[in-house]
């Protein structure tokens, strides 16, 4: 009798394994034809003008998710990425810094362009409304929500942390990870940007 419960349940984990595969392999691909990135449209703060997944193409790209009123990993976060640019000799031309905003009930355009003054001239931050944000977030498979913060009216947004590497056909090329070692993130962007 344990013999034919066993066997019962090794058929229903080879069947759980197959239907798995079957997913993975049938699932919707991206009109590009990437599994990851896709369409969205935002405005940019370096221009004031619609921004979408064709501007990412021409020259390789770190993408963030964050928001202004993050108190340490989106400041952090930046500050790195400009660093890593710096540190690799890398201008404007070479590679493009994009914050996306994951919080459109407060962060405003002007709001998010003063925010950004403060990491360089060249970082781009695009805006959208809810819609809008929700959108670029399942393009790129980013998870962000709202939590309350204590002893504060304001609130905070847990999100993805990784920095994002799109090379310059607009294409995935790896992440950053939150933390990850300065010089194992600038062998990173080497590769992306052939520096």
């Amino acid at each position: 009798m344990l013999a034919k419960v066993r066997i019962a349940l090794w058929g229903l984990v080879i069947l759980a394994a197959i239907g798995a595969t079957v997913i993975y392999f049938t699932r919707p691909i991206s009109p590009s034809g990437a599994m990851f990135g896709g369409p969205f449209e935002m405005v940019a703060t370096t221009t004031g003008e619609r921004y979408t997944q064709d501007d990412l193409k021409g020259r390789p790209t770190l993408m963030f998710f964050g928001y202004t009123y993050c108190p340490d990993v989106c400041p952090t976060t930046l500050a790195e990425a400009m660093g890593w640019k710096a540190q690799l000799g890398l201008g404007v031309e070479e590679l493009n810094v994009v914050f996306v905003t994951v919080d459109p009930e407060r962060d405003t355009l002007e709001h998010v362009a003063t925010y950004l003054s403060n990491f360089g001239s060249d970082v781009i931050g695009l805006v959208g409304n809810e819609a809008q944000t929700e959108q670029i977030k399942r393009s790129y498979g980013v998870f962000s929500e709202k939590v309350e913060a204590e002893g504060s009216t304001e609130y905070l947004v847990n999100h993805t942390a990784s920095v994002f590497l799109i090379d310059a056909n607009g294409t995935f090329f790896g992440t950053i990870g939150w933390g990850e070692d300065t010089q194992t993130a600038m062998n990173k962007i080497r590769r992306l940007t052939g520096a």
